[in-house]
């Protein structure tokens, strides 16, 4: 039985590294059969922001020795090895460096950690660098989410390739009902729906795809682009639903506010599966080509979905083998193109479909959670031989 403690946000909180955590334990648990035990640090805005359940404990992400104190509380646990998610802004000090003083206790408690880093370039700047650096240097082995990170965090950190392993994105499995039910529901029989999600903020790209809607709607009158998701919280802070009321302009400027919809409401992974599914292309229209994770990309792909994307590191990864699903962006005449493309030949769409239903299947949480599974109990064996001969 091995012994996991997690680290990272956690729900109910929106976001998505707290999905992330708790999709992974419940799929590690599942993998085990349920006979392992686990406990969650759930790094937190402020102290009591969410009432959490059972084996989960707030861990304020600015009172720096708060950290100290949940790696004691992981070897009171008796833990047998961490699994930290490491992403920008969800740690204390600059750069999330307070996250250092945990790892760093971890560390002289011989308790082996596996992280996964969500987020990984090519040429990080500092005050970044430094910090990754030393959490890589502190880990005794290191998750990236595609190939291509694997060379990234190797040539970026000097961490030996054999200590880098790569594990998909985890996604839900399709739904049990019918794809044609799904649709009834939403009502969108008689519609061909091309669909983003996630939380709104600028700078995805949505406008292009808007503005490629005069033209598509030319070739496919009954062309419906689906915008879901709340605004994301900073967003609103700062500047209230600005954005949304921006984009719904620029779609009235262009006359196809019959083609747009907008959505606004947070969604659980349920809903969230059941509502891709119903769509008929899903689009990352991305302009920052340095993304290396993308959530919303992933759960398409692992509901097997057709796609279309920009270019950006995570889709030229996913979709290596299907070259013709990535298209440039702020190319609005270019995504009328291939938008039209696709919805204009059921053919095309099913074969798509059966591709990116291929790739999908090694992305299912069942999978992803016995691979984790499986490389956490051999870590944790590794760090038993190596304390055995220690004492020794």
């Amino acid at each position: 039985m091995t012994r996991i403690a997690y680290i990272g946000t956690y729900v109910p909180r929106r976001c998505g590294i707290a999905t992330y955590t708790h999709h992974l334990r419940q799929a590690v648990n599942a993998a085990s059969g349920g006979k392992g035990s686990d406990l969650v640090i759930a790094l937190t805005n402020i102290p009591d922001e969410h009432t959490y359940g059972r084996g989960v404990h707030p861990l304020p992400k600015d009172e720096r020795s708060e950290y100290r104190r949940a790696a004691e509380r992981i070897r009171a646990f008796g833990a047998d090895l961490v699994s930290l998610q490491h992403e920008f802004g969800i740690f204390g000090g600059e750069a999330g460096e307070y996250v250092l003083d945990l790892l760093e206790s971890l560390k002289r408690m011989d308790i082996p950690v596996v992280t996964t880093f969500h987020t990984v370039f090519e040429r990080p700047e500092e005050p970044y660098r430094a910090v990754q650096q030393r959490i890589a240097e502190l880990s005794d082995r290191i998750i990236v989410m595609t190939r291509t990170a694997v060379r990234y965090v190797a040539e970026a950190f000097g961490v030996p390739r054999e200590r880098i392993t790569y594990i998909p994105h985890g996604t839900p499995q399709p739904p049990r009902d019918a794809r044609r039910k799904l649709r009834e529901r939403l009502g969108w029989n008689d519609r061909k729906v091309v669909m983003s999600f996630g939380l709104l903020g600028r700078g995805k790209g949505l406008e292009t795809v808007i503005r490629a809607l005069p033209k598509l709607a030319g070739r496919a009158p009954d062309v419906l682009y689906a915008i879901v998701g709340q605004t994301h919280p900073e967003v609103l802070k700062l500047e209230g639903e600005s954005y949304r009321g921006e984009l719904r302009a620029l779609a009235a400027e262009l006359g196809v506010e019959r083609h747009l919809l907008m959505i606004d409401r947070y969604m659980d992974e349920n809903e969230l599966a059941e509502i891709l599914t119903a769509c008929d292309v899903y689009v990352t229209p991305y302009p920052g080509m340095q993304q290396i994770t993308s959530g919303t990309l992933a759960y398409a792909v692992g509901l097997g979905r057709p796609v279309l994307s920009t270019p950006y590191v995570y889709a030229q990864d996913l979709l290596a083998d299907c070259p013709e699903l990535l298209v440039p962006a702020s190319d609005a005449d270019a995504w009328a193109e291939a938008l039209a493309n696709l919805l204009g030949s059921a053919e095309t769409l099913e074969r798509i479909e059966r591709r990116i239903a291929r790739i999908g299947t090694e992305m299912h949480w069942p999978v992803v959670g016995r691979a984790h599974l499986e490389l956490f109990r051999r870590e944790s064996r590794v760090a038993d031989v190596t304390a055995s001969t220690a004492e020794g």
